[in-house]
């Protein structure tokens, strides 16, 4: 019988699972990283999306300590992690067609953005037509998906595509149909979802590449402190000062 503990089954499938998007990513990395630093120093600005527990991953880019200054949050009311109640009512906004495109016509996204959109099965209205009219309105497109979703799943949107349709990278999460890595015979449904924990991780990837790659242009990243060291507030306050026409949280 196995001594392994269910959190020892757990972290070793994260850990697999982290180190295959190293091995298998890794151009898919460094082209998604030199995208965010060429989108810096174009004078672009930079947004997150992603909806349900999906949102998780993109708000741990916004006004991050050791994070881009300019990643900004494009928020859907209603479906930013479950801040709604019912929490269902989330997952329904998910597949409703055109909100979408009334999110982007009321944001800041234009044309030279970038758009990182996070979506684990990548197969609902919202992120594919996110996709869809930010490329349209000329921003580049970042996709962070599960690609085995494309190949085991249906599409609910009507082109009957998938968000890795419709971007200018996609960065495949690795995560199997249904996000639960472990099993057991006294529990009758698979549990302990690895999404989060690799999807974070494969951004915050990308994030350290377009920092180094800037550093590597002889330019400074606009990289924001922690508030808890001597100094980090008066740090973030000249990079949010110095980049504020870039930065939406603020305001």
């Amino acid at each position: 019988m196995s001594d392994r503990t269910p959190a020892d089954r757990f972290l070793d499938a994260a850990i697999d699972l982290l180190q295959r998007v190293r091995d298998e990513e890794a151009d898919s990395l460094a082209a998604a990283g030199t995208l965010l630093a060429d989108t810096v120093a174009d004078g672009g600005r930079l947004f997150a999306f992603g909806a349900g527990h999906s949102s998780l991953a993109a708000q741990d880019l916004v006004y991050r300590a050791g994070g881009l200054a300019l990643m900004n949050l494009l928020a859907v009311p209603g479906v930013v992690g479950v801040d709604v109640m019912p929490a269902t009512l989330g997952s329904a906004l998910e597949r409703v067609d055109g909100l979408a495109g009334a999110v982007l016509d009321s944001s800041p996204v234009r044309a030279g953005d970038a758009l990182v959109i996070v979506s684990l099965s990548g197969r609902n209205a919202l992120p594919v037509e996110m996709a869809m009219n930010a490329r349209a309105l000329g921003a580049r497109v970042i996709g962070v998906t599960s690609v085995a979703y494309a190949d085991r799943t249906t599409s609910r949107h009507s082109s009957g595509t998938f968000l890795k349709d419709h971007c200018d990278l996609v960065l495949d999460s690795k995560i199997e149909v249904g996000d639960a890595e472990l099993t057991h015979d006294g529990v009758p449904a698979p549990f302990a979802p690895a999404s989060t924990v690799v999807t974070t991780a494969l951004l915050q990837a990308v994030v350290a590449t377009a920092a180094a790659t800037l550093a590597d242009r002889g330019i400074e990243p606009p990289l924001l402190r922690s508030g808890n060291v001597d100094g980090g507030h008066e740090w973030n306050g000249r990079v949010l000062e110095q980049y504020g026409d870039r930065i939406f949280y603020r305001h």
